[in-house]
């Protein structure tokens, strides 16, 4: 316990700071209790995420090798060479329990569909189709798991600094706070005997010179 002054106002001093520190606690804790709920959530979504993602990635490449099967690398190069479509992401933040989570949207220069086949159909496999197709559909999935994956990473940085301020809290702070108080309300009380003790033995000396001063009197001889 670090050295204390022990008067009255430095103990209103102290009891304010310990209510702010327990309501601090108790706010902190709450912040905490939510963003794991939160964070729980998450990782559930993430793995669901990811499980589909892993397997639209598995089937497209099971097309790709089947399209190069059947197709000689200059002409997969070829069909590649001059893309119609093209595809744009806008980030946008999102303050969830004072963490800025990323929100991330797909935005393509046209809405037709089949814009996404940048080659024609004469001399391409219905394979190369497909995996292009799935890649296509699978980009939104892609772009959420990355999201929910940062915004794991973000929110699990913020549980970790929520957690540390809690038990410093806790366990340092609030208990510090009460000992100083109970050392100056110890201290306070200490001297307020001692204060009371003095004032008492004054008084009984008082009381005791009166009544030695008022037996003098009482013993003075009369004068004829």
């Amino acid at each position: 316990m670090a050295t204390v002054n022990a008067t009255r106002m430095e103990l209103t001093r102290l009891k304010g700071k310990l209510v702010t520190a327990t309501r601090g606690h108790k706010l902190l804790k709450d912040k905490r209790d939510e963003l794991m709920r939160q964070f729980l959530d998450l990782v559930r979504v993430n793995r669901a995420l990811r499980e589909k993602v892993e397997e639209g990635l598995k089937n497209a490449n099971r097309n790709f090798v089947l399209a190069r099967a059947t197709m000689s690398d200059e002409a997969v190069s070829v069909a590649f060479m001059a893309p119609k479509q093209e595809v744009s992401v806008e980030v946008d933040t999102k303050n969830v329990m004072s963490v800025n989570v990323p929100q991330f949207e797909i935005k393509t220069r046209t809405s037709d569909e089949n814009d996404i086949y940048g080659y024609g159909y004469a001399f391409t496999s219905s394979d190369l189709d497909d995996a292009v197709h799935s890649l296509a559909t699978l980009q939104q999935d892609m772009l959420k798991l990355a999201e929910v994956e940062k915004s794991c990473q973000l929110m699990a940085a913020e549980i970790e600094k929520t957690r540390r301020r809690v038990n410093a809290l806790e366990h340092v702070m609030i208990p510090e706070y009460q000992a100083n108080i109970k050392y100056i309300t110890m201290k306070l009380d200490e001297a307020e005997r001692s204060s009371q003790i003095r004032l008492m033995k004054v008084k009984d000396m008082m009381l005791e010179e009166a009544h030695h001063y008022s037996e003098k009197q009482n013993a003075a001889p009369l004068k004829d």
